[in-house]
């Protein structure tokens, strides 16, 4: 008796569990349909969700200013280059500096191409670029009938604002432009002192010689006949 009276508790109990997870189901299945935190799907491509920031797909070139040659970051150190696992980046370098946005010289990417129907967005090439000119793109609508030429992308298809950085990771590129910011003044305030250095070096160069001068002056002269 025992034993069938256990027997029918636990066919109770299974019994009640079943029923629970049925109505949760239920309850699931309707509210996919009624509750506006579960109508997940739209009407693509009408309509789209927003995109997450943390989202990527391949690569591109940041410029600052106005001019997407000019303003590269790149300055084809080739480091991406050599770290990416399908080797899908092909960098040619330039033989001689150029002027960049702000005047500086410096070297830039002759040619710069991206295979991204080898790429697999990893992301190591944005983690290894020393000057943060190469970060990932949020664009997925890329499908083309064109499997080589297209799939190619040069230089000024990937030289993108940093405008347009700010836009799709807004977070990354603030900590990105205030780093950016932070280094530059280091970096303006050491060639200041070396300045400053350098000038009072030279003043107290010039004011030893000065007082050298006279006390030489004076052992050149002639002793009169007697």
């Amino acid at each position: 008796m025992s034993w069938g009276r256990s027997t029918g508790e636990d066919l109770a109990m299974l019994g009640t569990g079943i029923l629970k997870g049925m109505v949760e189901t239920a309850r699931n299945f309707l509210g996919s349909y009624t509750r506006a935190e579960r109508l997940v799907t739209v009407q693509y491509p009408e309509e789209r969700l927003p995109q997450k920031e943390n989202a990527r797909s391949f690569p591109f070139l940041v410029f600052d200013g106005d001019d997407p040659i000019k303003g590269l970051r790149c300055v084809a150190c080739q480091i991406c280059e050599k770290e990416c696992p399908p080797q899908c980046i092909y960098i040619v370098k330039d033989a001689l500096k150029k002027a960049d946005y702000v005047g500086k010289l410096q070297f830039q990417p002759k040619v710069f191409d991206l295979d991204i129907s080898v790429c697999m967005s990893c992301q190591i090439c944005v983690e290894v670029c020393p000057f943060d000119a190469i970060k990932m793109d949020t664009a997925f609508e890329l499908s083309n009938v064109d499997r080589f030429e297209r799939l190619l992308l040069h230089k000024p298809q990937l030289a993108n604002s940093n405008e347009y950085y700010q836009a799709i990771h807004p977070v990354e590129a603030a900590e990105v432009d205030g780093r950016l910011v932070a280094e530059k003044a280091r970096a303006e305030a050491k060639a200041k002192a070396d300045a400053e250095a350098k000038a009072k070096a030279l003043a107290e160069a010039k004011a030893r010689l000065a007082v050298a001068a006279p006390s030489a002056g004076a052992g050149n002269v002639p002793t009169p006949p007697p």
